[in-house]
């Protein structure tokens, strides 16, 4: 679950009412078509949320995996609940597992919409146009888009460095790292 939010940016209602039937391995696609709260199944957040997301081969061979050894249900689930059969409530998977989890990492705070911010970041730090990004979020206001994720400190670095340059452009580029303090 985690791979697929930080590989795609879903929202975990959306993760966890995904079926294989989604999926299409062979023209690498996803059909986001669905959301579940509370284990009642319903339609995606919004209209624009409905969409085919891409699947990198790599991406999509780890799937493959994970179907291979996924328990079988009658839903045709990619997470079945196997008390139920179901699908999963996903408090019960942040309180049971995330949370713990986050905190055994140095994540206090650990939440399945960290991993969605943290896919803007990453669409950010790759270079990917905010158009491009609004689309594989799914947003329907680019605005929305931009409230999300946060700057990573080596691409802060790069703008900062690319605009003392632009103001200092005669001195000397350092490109030592900061000094470090020990504590």
């Amino acid at each position: 679950m985690v791979v697929i939010a930080m590989c795609l940016g879903l929202r975990v209602s959306e993760i966890l009412a995904l079926k294989w039937s989604d999926f299409d391995f062979e023209d690498g696609t996803l059909m986001i078509t669905r959301g579940t709260v509370h284990a009642r199944i319903g339609r995606v957040k919004t209209d624009y949320s409905e969409d085919e997301m891409p699947l990198h081969p790599v991406f999509a061979e780890i799937l493959i995996a994970w179907r291979a050894r996924c328990p079988a249900s009658e839903g045709d689930w990619v997470f079945p609940n196997p008390n139920t059969g179901g699908v999963w409530h996903a408090s019960v998977l942040q309180g049971d597992v995330l949370v713990p989890t986050g905190k055994d990492v140095g994540i206090e705070r650990l939440g399945w919409h960290t991993f969605r911010h943290s896919y803007r970041s990453m669409l950010d730090a790759c270079g990917a146009p905010v158009g491009v990004q609004q689309k594989l979020m799914r947003h329907a206001q680019v605005s929305t888009t931009m409230k999300y994720g946060n700057a990573y400190m080596t691409e802060k670095r790069k703008a900062h460095g690319a605009v003392v340059q632009m103001v200092l452009p005669s001195q000397r580029e350092e490109t030592r790292q900061p000094r470090r303090t020990s504590a």
